[in-house]
């Protein structure tokens, strides 16, 4: 997960668009040939986008951008930690 990529996403596309995109990751690494570097690539792009859908809606439901993005943040970090 990586903050400043979720944002510049966030900021750029609407969530239709990052939703679209997530489905063709997601199909993409149906493919019976995809290595495990490409999977974990894939892996980090699905994360990154359904963050940037996450503040996207935290965002639509009255809250600061700078707080959607953090919030966000430490959702991810606090579910690591347990």
């Amino acid at each position: 997960m990586k903050l400043p990529v979720i944002r510049h996403i966030q900021r750029n596309n609407s969530t239709a668009q990052i939703e679209n995109c997530i489905e063709v990751l997601e199909s993409y690494s149906e493919y019976s040939r995809i290595t495990e570097e490409e999977m974990d690539i894939i892996g980090e792009l699905i994360t990154n986008l359904c963050g940037a859908v996450e503040v996207h809606k935290m965002i639509e439901d009255g809250m600061p951008e700078r707080d959607a993005a953090n919030a966000f943040a430490q959702k991810v970090l606090g579910s690591i930690d347990r």
